[in-house]
């Protein structure tokens, strides 16, 4: 039943997600300024003289996706086993989800280094999005939107082998609209937390604790990358960063809410993620208009656009976190309100 109390004992509640939250939360933080160190002495640096897109002024590491990723490991290596003593911690498809995330932050450590073209980049996020569903332990856990609800009505359209290409898709422009969003300090990382405590919510209250636990690792260690990545940043999380919380939170989104809240499956992701997309949105709009290229980077993204207008980073931050918020409040709102299993 929709929003009914997930598991008993340790999983009761949101005991287990808060502890691996907290746990990921003090991983990330502790880690973060070796990766740091580690950045700069491979020349992992972004230099804001590069091109005018930069709002930063000195020189950052970049890298803080590995930091992110180890909080995210960690954690669930740590949480897991406590939470399932006797059951299955680590079904098929997580080990999939860390595995090709694993990958993920490596492709983006190497892009941050190299620039790689947008081809490449959707080549290996689509296969990425391919690969994670054809690694499941249950019909019921597979990675995969399998079924859209249709608005206004109680029916369902079953996607078929239509599924593959729609969930690839799907996890693609998540992960790169968290990529795309990541231009002011701490927005991809405070974006990241909202996102991921939501997920949580609607895990937890439709009984998918093993989805609100890894939301829960995926929020912490946004946390604790968020001390070191708030305005004035020390380090930032690079292309690897936003790749492995988009990557993530899509995979995440589709076991623990749009499996479960299928009526509402069209609009989960435009409230969860509403900031990154409307971001993407906006800006593939304005350059289409002005005749551009639509993967020729500008200054077009709303954070720009908020900063022309006369508000400092964190002003800016704060109030796309408030959109953001108010987004997911709806949804979780909604779900409770309208939810049936």
């Amino acid at each position: 039943m929709m929003f009914a109390a997930a598991g008993n004992g340790f999983l009761h509640g949101f005991r287990a997600p808060l502890l691996t939250a907290l746990i990921a939360l003090a991983v990330t933080w502790i880690v973060t300024p070796y990766v740091r160190d580690f950045a700069v002495k491979h020349g992992a640096v972004d230099d804001p003289k590069r091109d005018d897109r930069r709002i930063h002024r000195e020189p950052l590491p970049r890298w803080g996706g590995i930091a992110i990723y180890a909080g995210i490991l960690v954690s669930l290596l740590a949480a897991l086993p406590f939470a399932y003593p006797k059951g299955n911690p680590f079904p098929t498809y997580l080990i999939g989800i860390l595995v090709i995330g694993a990958g993920l932050v490596v492709f983006g450590a190497l892009d941050d280094l190299h620039e790689y073209k947008a081809r490449l980049q959707l080549l290996v996020l689509l296969g990425a999005g391919v690969l994670v569903q054809v690694l499941h332990s249950t019909h019921s856990d597979r990675v995969q939107i399998e079924t859209l609800g249709v608005p206004l009505t109680t029916d369902h359209i079953v996607l078929g082998l239509a599924a593959i290409p729609l969930t690839a898709i799907y996890i693609f422009v998540i992960t790169k609209t968290m990529d795309t969003i990541d231009g002011v300090d701490g927005l991809a990382s405070g974006i990241a937390i909202i996102a991921s405590g939501t997920l949580v919510l609607i895990a937890v209250y439709t009984g998918h604790p093993h989805a609100a636990i890894i939301a829960g690792a995926i929020g912490g260690a946004s946390a604790g990358f968020l001390r070191h990545n708030y305005n004035p940043a020390k380090i930032i999380m690079g292309t690897g960063g936003a790749y492995i919380l988009g990557f993530m939170l899509a995979c995440v989104s589709i076991v623990g809410a749009l499996k479960t809240a299928v009526a509402f499956s069209l609009i989960i992701p435009g409230l969860v993620f509403g900031v990154p997309i409307f971001d993407a949105f906006f800006v593939i709009t304005r350059r289409l208009m002005s005749g551009q290229p639509i993967t020729q980077a500008d200054k077009r993204h709303l954070h720009h656009t908020l900063l022309k207008s006369g508000l400092t980073q964190r002003q800016t931050v704060w109030v796309l976190y408030v959109a953001a918020a108010m987004l997911c409040i709806v949804l979780v709102m909604v779900i409770r309100h309208y939810g049936h299993a």
